[in-house]
């Protein structure tokens, strides 16, 4: 049974936010890939995975879910409030463009934010 666009939206962000790693990979398809400002384009399950490993806390505020016409797109806005392992806290408000396949599992999503604070915050814990 296929979920709709919108549960895989919801479901994303509340894994997200929980830093459930597992289930925020499961909506993804087998070959699902992230393309993300500070980490690089990577396949779905590496990606949650470093910023699982980068994450110590997320508040995430749902603000919006955009809906394109005859495709199977769909674009999810969110304020997202991040403390890394260090427990540096950054702000930015979120936009994720999420392509689905046919069954809904993600293909690919791209992930599009301000980098100032939050490129110095991971480069500070990286070192």
């Amino acid at each position: 049974m296929n979920i709709t666009k919108e549960e895989v939206a919801h479901n994303y962000l509340a894994f997200l936010e929980k830093n459930e790693v597992d289930k925020v990979v499961s909506l993804f398809a087998e070959d699902g890939i992230v393309e993300s400002p500070l980490y690089g384009i990577m396949q779905a399950k590496d990606f949650y995975k470093i910023l699982a490993e980068d994450t110590n806390a997320s508040d995430l505020k749902f603000d919006g879910l955009f809906f394109e016409k005859n495709t199977n797109r769909i674009s999810l806005l969110f304020d997202f409030n991040w403390e890394l392992k260090d427990g540096k806290k950054v702000t930015f408000k979120v936009v994720d463009i999420i392509n689905l396949n046919s069954d809904n599992k993600i293909k690919k999503l791209t992930i599009i934010y301000d980098t100032v604070h939050s490129r110095s915050a991971i480069e500070e814990l990286k070192r």
